[in-house]
């Protein structure tokens, strides 16, 4: 069980996102198009985030709610709080 909410806003570890989508060698659109799958597979609906977005968090570590790392989480194959700045995870 998370120690977070699913609405409480995050700031995420912006560089952490991209290392971990380059190890996949991933544009900006797989990813986003790996979250979509990993929502479907999980839900039945495929869920995903914006370009945009993902860019605010990995260029700038844009807060978002738990939720939206839970899904980037899942479309890298990690756990969510891996995804989330260290300063945060105390």
């Amino acid at each position: 069980m998370s120690a977070f909410d699913d609405d409480a806003f995050v700031g995420p570890d912006g560089g952490r996102v991209r290392l971990l989508r380059h190890r996949r060698g991933w544009s900006r659109r797989e990813l986003i198009e790996a979250i979509a799958r990993a929502s479907e597979r999980a839900s039945g609906l495929r869920e995903t985030i914006s370009l945009s977005l993902l860019g605010g968090i990995e260029e700038a570590g844009e807060p978002v709610p738990f939720a939206t790392l839970r899904l980037i989480a899942a479309g890298l194959d990690c756990e969510p709080v891996q995804l989330v700045r260290t300063e945060e995870r105390d």
